[in-house]
């Protein structure tokens, strides 16, 4: 049973691989760019343009889903450009899971006047019509 399982889990591991054809990396990049821009000038909602209105955001304090609950989240962390600070990313890898959804993994900088806090993320996204959104984003 266990080697049915082990390879059941590869043969799912290899259908997640590379799509011939699948555009999603350099969307998912290029989406990830612009929340850091809208971040740098002070813009959640802005940041927030880059999530899908289903949205999960799971870290140590809890879950909060729901584009508009984790916009307020946000807006409660971080209620001033100096709280804010500069975002940067570190992207790891864009890992496509079929064509119209893929994951990310990366970390987190905010470059802030009194520190430099730090993390890491994995993220879930799906192609939408509105574009790649962010469906559930565990940030550590």
């Amino acid at each position: 049973m266990h080697a049915v399982v082990v390879l059941g889990f590869g043969l799912m591991v290899v259908g997640c691989g590379h799509t011939e054809g699948w555009d999603g990396e350099a969307a998912v990049r290029e989406v990830m760019l612009q929340q850091e821009q809208a971040w740098d000038r002070g813009n959640i909602p802005g940041f927030m343009v880059g999530y899908d209105e289903k949205v999960c955001f799971i870290s140590a304090k809890g879950s909060t889903c729901g584009r508009d609950s984790v916009t307020a989240r946000y807006l409660r962390t971080y209620p001033d450009q100096q709280a804010m600070g500069d975002l940067e990313f570190g992207i790891g890898e864009v890992l496509p899971a079929g064509n119209d959804h893929a994951w990310c993994t990366g970390t987190w900088k905010l470059h802030r006047s009194r520190d430099t806090v730090a993390g890491g993320f994995s993220l879930f996204w799906a192609r939408t019509p509105q574009g790649w959104r962010i469906l559930r984003d565990h940030t550590y």
